[in-house]
């Protein structure tokens, strides 16, 4: 081998350790399962193999329009012919619209009869076009045909529904409840509970899986617990925590494939974090315990890939806006509202970014984004990113390959 030749060789190896070492992640098993350590930069370093294009905005505050002036969205699926559907939590109602997102009708109004909501949760879609309503205040799931008339309900009577997601084999995964109303100190059996359920058709139990971080006081337990979860299309279910540098994969039976972290700019210790709850008649007013937030949503994509909502930083005071709880009882009637106060107005920032991760857990990249987000859903390759709490929209991007 010429100097020449040896010298060639020896730079590309050099290189090669230099890749390894700056984009290295430590792998470790703890118990049976691998736990994945992420370093700040992704496997693609700077030269990211996807991109985003924005297509369009759907929902308008500022606007005459009703049928685009959504209040509090929550959740958006597509049919198969490309119609969208949007669950406009705050006005009771799903809002169809044709492929390109002009209105064509209404599902659902107030209420608490069939086909009737009180501030659903979450919307899913089958295969026949059904549509899965999670309506926790009315104690139940929803099935509902294509044209919003009732197909079958499933009720609740312990406890109220939570965030559902179809599997392929027709079975459902349900997360934790809606709307808490027990707010207090003290206990820790709040923390205790599996955190998601599979449930059949029929809404029977069939396994419960998710391990959650026990604390001294019940409200830090239920937040410091708050999670969002996708389910990929062989039906594993992937959980991204929003106060826990924690990200996990489980198998479509429930067993916990692998953990992952990421470095961040900020620490996620909850462990003296306490809420303060004030009662004044039937309204309740909650602060919540300081604590950083660091994740704002997870979904999957075709290829198996998760992306997470991610804060690069915390937000300023000045950025911040409160949720605002009402609970009244009438004549035996309960009532509840939600209200948002604040920063209503602002609709740009740099605080998130899209990581994306590979099935085995490892961070391949992130995309910086300039909005605000409140939750993620991907179909196909588009991604909804959701702006509840500020701008009652849905952005939509391309999922663009490179």
């Amino acid at each position: 081998m010429n100097k020449a030749l040896r010298f060639q060789v020896y730079l590309l190896c050099l290189l090669l350790v230099f890749s390894v070492t700056l984009f290295a992640q430590e792998v470790e098993t703890v118990d049976g399962v691998r736990v994945v350590h992420n370093e700040k930069t992704g496997k693609w370093g700077k030269t990211p193999q996807v991109s985003i294009e924005f297509i369009r905005n759907i929902g308008k505050l500022e606007t005459e329009d009703e049928n685009i002036a959504f209040h509090i969205p929550s959740d958006i699926v597509i049919d198969a012919e490309g119609n969208i559907y949007v669950l406009d939590a705050g006005n009771h109602r799903i809002q169809k619209f044709s492929p390109d997102a002009q209105y064509i009708t209404t599902i659902g109004s107030r209420g608490q009869g069939p086909g009737e909501l009180y501030l659903p949760l979450s919307l899913d879609l089958d295969s026949k076009g059904y549509l899965y309503v999670s309506d926790p205040q009315n104690q139940r799931i929803q099935i509902l045909k294509p044209d919003g008339s009732e197909y079958k309900t499933i009720s609740f009577h312990d406890s109220p529904a939570g965030t559902i997601r179809l599997l392929e084999s027709g079975d459902m995964v349900m997360g934790k409840g809606g709307i808490i109303f027990a707010f207090g100190p003290g206990g820790s059996s709040q923390g205790s509970e599996k955190l998601m359920k599979v449930l059949d058709s029929e809404g029977n139990i069939l396994r419960e899986f998710g391990e959650p971080v026990t604390y001294k006081d019940s409200f830090v337990n239920r937040t410091g617990n708050n999670f969002s979860f996708a389910v990929d299309k062989n039906d594993n279910v992937y959980v991204s925590f929003e106060y826990q540098n924690r990200i996990e994969k489980y198998s479509p039976l429930g067993e916990l494939l692998w953990k992952a972290d990421r470095k961040l700019d900020y620490g996620t210790d909850i462990s003296k974090a306490k809420a303060q709850v004030r009662r004044s008649g039937g309204n309740v007013q909650v602060r919540g315990p300081e604590m950083n937030r660091c994740s704002m949503g997870v979904a999957v994509d075709s290829r198996g890939r998760a992306w997470v909502v991610t804060l690069k930083r915390q937000m300023k005071e000045e950025e911040e806006v409160q949720t605002g709880v009402s609970v009244m009882n009438t004549g035996g009637q309960r009532s509840v509202s939600l209200s948002y106060e604040g920063a209503t107005d602002l609709r740009k920032t740099d605080i998130y970014q899209l990581e994306i991760y590979n099935q085995e857990g490892i961070l391949l990249g992130k995309i910086p984004l300039t909005h605000f987000v409140d939750d993620i859903r991907i179909i196909e390759d588009r991604i909804f990113l959701l702006d509840k709490r500020r701008g009652a929209q849905y952005y939509e991007y391309k999922i663009i390959e490179k």
